[in-house]
């Protein structure tokens, strides 16, 4: 008896099957390399918050250049390695560990100017903003060795113990610089008159 037509194909299909599978050469396929991302632009570093405006985020941040300021730290202050963002870092420590830090930056121009940076610094600390009109009750201002200094003292209305900023603004030469102090406000308030002296040691070289 003849096998019938559908058995006949499937044999076919089986051998056919099996002499593909002899086929053991292997193919090489060359594909290209995929290239690496590129790196976002700089941005300020964390805790290096005088940086340029929201708006600029993005987009690479200028230190100041040209001629530095100079000044001399109180012996209790302990200076520190800082981001590549800072002209310099210290910290300092009160009782039962409490720490705080001060941190020197300096940027081209006025970056918004002193109401700007003032609310830059409420924010931080959870304040609501001031006016223009209210501007100069939040700032102390004085001059040492031909500078202007401006300084802002504000405290977070929460926390305990509440973090507290003292932060002296001091252009010079075409840039701004800021010297930010932050902690909890019972170490700041030990610290201010040094902190006022220090700036009063501010200078141009």
């Amino acid at each position: 008896m003849r096998p019938s037509r559908p058995l006949v194909f499937s044999f076919a299909v089986l051998i056919a099957l099996v002499a593909g599978c002899r086929d053991n050469s292997v193919k090489a396929y060359r594909v290209p390399k995929e290239k690496e991302p590129e790196a976002p632009a700089a941005t300020a570093a964390a805790g290096d918050t005088n940086a340029p405006p929201p708006g600029m985020a993005g987009t690479p941040v200028a230190t100041a250049g040209g001629a530095g300021l100079t000044w001399a730290a109180p012996s209790g202050w302990e200076s520190r390695q800082g981001s590549a963002m800072r002209k310099a870092t210290y910290a300092i420590t009160g009782e039962g560990g409490a720490t705080a830090e001060l941190a020197v930056t300096a940027f081209p121009g006025d970056v918004g100017g002193d109401l700007a940076n003032v609310n830059r610094w409420r924010g931080q600390i959870g304040l609501p903003p001031i006016s223009a009109a209210e501007l100069p009750a939040a700032l102390e201002r004085f001059e040492a060795n031909g500078l202007k200094i401006a300084v802002a003292d504000l405290t977070a209305s929460s926390g305990t113990p509440p973090t507290r900023v003292l932060g002296g603004i001091v252009p010079h030469d075409g840039s701004t610089w800021f010297f930010k102090l932050t902690g909890p406000a019972p170490l700041l308030e030990r610290e201010k008159a040094a902190f006022i002296d220090f700036l009063k040691t501010v200078k141009a070289p």
